[in-house]
């Protein structure tokens, strides 16, 4: 019974990472409020995921807030970059869903053709601009490279992400438990598969420049 709760112990790792991520998770609902600081504290976010999934230690709370700091100025960017274009695709939706869409088709052609696009250039960018030195342009395009060069695998990132949000938003009770946490634990899903897509890159010679 000792063992159950010495820091070697099963229950002390699973109470001190659940303790981690809901710490995290706290950072990243503060630290987003603003709105346009969003993007520089899922990039925060994304740092730390990825060392929790590489499994080094660190403290959370320094490690996010120097996170933060550090890629501020991108971040900003990126929550343009991220709300902007999912605020145009749920508009141009909501138009070709309505009785005022002259060419629904049309519009839905666009909409879908859009959120492809959208949705795989955003999917690996936070981990890539938490891990690695680009701009903002370059980690988007990147994004999509990696989608499409890891395609089958991306998709079946995506299926995982729309099954944890449906189960968070499944009743008042999974939703509560998915505002303490549920954003870094989708954070976390992207970053254990982008650690491993990341791992795979840099064994090819000179294709990416980690940040020191």
């Amino acid at each position: 019974m000792s063992n159950l709760f010495s820091p070697e112990g099963k229950l002390y790792k699973f109470m001190s990472g659940f303790t981690d991520v809901f710490k995290l998770n706290m950072l990243w609902l503060l630290f987003s409020l603003p709105i346009v600081t969003m993007g520089a504290a899922t990039i925060a976010v994304s740092t730390v995921t990825l060392h929790m999934v590489d499994e080094e230690e660190g403290h959370v709370g320094a490690e996010f807030l120097a996170a933060f700091k550090s890629n501020l100025k991108q971040g900003i960017a990126m929550s343009f970059f991220t709300i902007i274009p999912a605020w145009a695709l749920y508009l141009d939706f909501q138009i070709a869903g309505s009785d005022a869409a002259e060419n629904p088709l049309f519009l839905l052609i666009v909409g879908i053709v859009s959120a492809y696009i959208i949705i795989f250039s955003l999917l690996y960018v936070y981990p890539l601009l938490a891990r690695y030195e680009n701009t903002v342009l370059g980690s988007l395009k990147n994004s999509f490279r990696i989608s499409m060069k890891y395609f089958m695998r991306s998709l079946l990132l995506l299926a995982i992400l729309v099954l944890e949000l449906a189960l968070m938003f499944w009743n008042t009770t999974t939703l509560f438990v998915g505002i303490l946490i549920g954003p870094v634990f989708v954070n976390y899903t992207v970053s254990g598969f982008a650690s491993a897509i990341f791992k795979e890159l840099e064994k090819i010679p000179g294709t990416v420049a980690q940040k020191e």
